[in-house]
């Protein structure tokens, strides 16, 4: 069976070394005029044509978008990133191996002396201008990571940023650059965007600057695996490396997203591109520039897709809403009084469709909020009011935050309970509540409990992420699952 991966449009770390060679690698305020935005949003016309017969045919036209690249090509910047990575054996083509591994002296042996230390790194993106002021828009994972940020305009002008903030949860970085009377763009709204519309993006890449590429939407709210924040728009714009931070425009030259990841078999283009809808990033810039960090709702609970067969079992005539699996104890869902097998059908009179729309809508509401859940529960429904808790792990946001935490694993993991603790032999673990990611590639799933790290017993949630920010591209995690124990090795990438 053909595996299908999905890639940043950037990575925006590639190893520079004595031993490969300098090379990098990545994802590597005018208006349209009204006059143009009539005459060129008509995708397709038709009209009387002569033919060869003597009868009509229809003649088709496609857009002219050379007005929205010539007023709004100068507010598009290419971003280009430095900083340093952590020399190891996966990245002198050997596997990275624990040194009590029996295969560990082999491997020593044959690849000989290696250097150690940082190496430098180095890799390119692109963004755009939101404020006059100096504040840029880009990806999270464009400057992760980065000790020097450089940002450069159409006009040859570079200016060393400053990263206000990131948030790794949306993929959306604030940066500031020290200049005045800069070219902007347009903000439009991502909620008035239809399926078939055409939209244009402008980037870098694969360096070459101010790129424009064009195509339709294919698609809007997609949920993608570790992205549970943000309801992508899919479409089929040439989307490549050093795209990502870059502006996805619609017919009207309004920015309605960041084009952030690619769906790639190759690395490069293959029909599938997603953006981050404007009004996702416009919250989190919003946050970072008054905050430094992003707050986001809770209510901690572990959610799944209402399949058909599921909804019949539960008395649903429409398989919608989202199916709760777990609650975590002393979460606002459990205060609340919110069960498994709890169905929420809608949050503030919004209704849930899939499970996927649930995690932003809750995210959107600021801790300590109250939230009116509408509930199926044993054949009937019911009204449920939750006070929203915070993110525990909103501090993702800070700039200074370089751990990437579960995030890299994709679980959602909890404590034990003093009765699984015994289940288990008396012994510490996280019990995983959710599999998504790396994990899931590696076959971790929900239900499984993890020991250690890299052989250190693990007890905590926080423990966990910090041994995991300080590893490198692979892990061992000793996970057991019913009765018996294994080790699960996990490519983080």
């Amino acid at each position: 069976m053909t595996v299908k991966t999905l890639k940043k449009s950037v990575i925006a770390v590639a190893i520079v070394a004595a031993l490969t060679g300098a090379y990098s690698i990545n994802s590597g305020h005018a208006l349209w005029p009204p006059q143009a935005a009539a005459q060129q949003s008509q995708a397709v016309s038709s009209g009387p044509a002569a033919s060869t017969t003597g009868t009509a045919a229809p003649v088709s036209y496609l857009p002219d978008m050379s007005a929205i690249v010539a007023r709004n090509g100068a507010a598009v910047v290419n971003i280009s990133v430095t900083g340093t990575a952590k020399n190891s054996a996966a990245s002198l083509g050997f596997p990275e191996l624990d040194p009590s591994d029996p295969f560990y002296e082999f491997f020593r042996h044959f690849r000989g002396p290696r250097s150690r230390g940082d190496v430098p790194t180095r890799g390119q993106g692109s963004g755009f201008i939101l404020r006059e002021n100096g504040i840029v828009l880009t990806n999270a994972h464009v400057v992760d990571g980065a000790d020097e940020v450089v940002v450069k305009l159409i006009d040859k002008r570079e200016f060393k940023a400053k990263v206000l903030g990131v948030d790794k949860a949306s993929d959306v970085a604030v940066l500031k650059i020290d200049a005045k009377n800069l070219p902007t763009l347009k903000i439009g709204s991502a909620a008035n965007t239809r399926v078939g519309e055409w939209v244009l993006a402008i980037g870098s890449p694969f360096g070459f600057e101010n790129s424009a590429t064009a195509g339709i939407v294919s698609a809007k709210s997609r949920s993608l695996p570790d992205e549970n924040y943000v309801p992508f728009i899919q479409t089929d714009v040439a989307v490549n490396p050093g795209n990502s931070g870059g502006p996805l425009f619609n017919m009207a030259g309004e920015v309605i997203g960041i084009n952030s990841q690619i769906y790639s078999r190759t690395g490069g283009y293959q029909g599938l591109s997603f953006a981050i809808p404007i009004d996702v990033v416009m919250k989190v810039e919003e946050q970072i520039v008054q905050y430094g960090k992003v707050q986001r709702g809770r209510l901690g609970i572990s959610i799944q897709e209402l399949s058909q067969s599921l909804a019949e079992s539960f008395g649903i005539k429409k398989a919608g809403g989202a199916l709760i699996s777990s609650v975590e104890n002393g979460s606002p869902a459990a205060k609340a009084g919110l069960e498994p097998g709890d169905v929420i059908l809608a949050i503030n009179g919004k209704e849930i469709s899939s499970s996927s729309e649930l995690p932003p809508l809750v995210a959107d509401i600021r801790p300590g909020e109250p939230a009116k859940l509408q509930v199926w529960r044993k054949g009937s429904s019911r009204d449920i009011e939750v006070k929203v808790g915070a993110q525990k792990d909103s501090s993702v946001a800070s700039a200074d935050d370089k751990a990437a935490g579960q995030g890299r694993l994709g679980l959602a993991l909890r404590q034990l309970t003093p009765e699984e603790r015994q289940q288990i032999g008396g012994g510490n673990g996280l019990l995983v509540m959710n599999a998504a990611g790396a994990a899931a590639r590696a076959g971790i799933r929900p239900g499984d409990v993890v020991l250690s790290v890299n052989g250190e017993p693990v007890s905590s949630v926080e423990q966990l992420r910090k041994l995991i920010a300080k590893s490198g591209k692979r892990v061992a995690l000793l996970i057991q699952r019913d009765e018996a124990k294994l080790f699960v090795p996990v490519d983080l990438g």
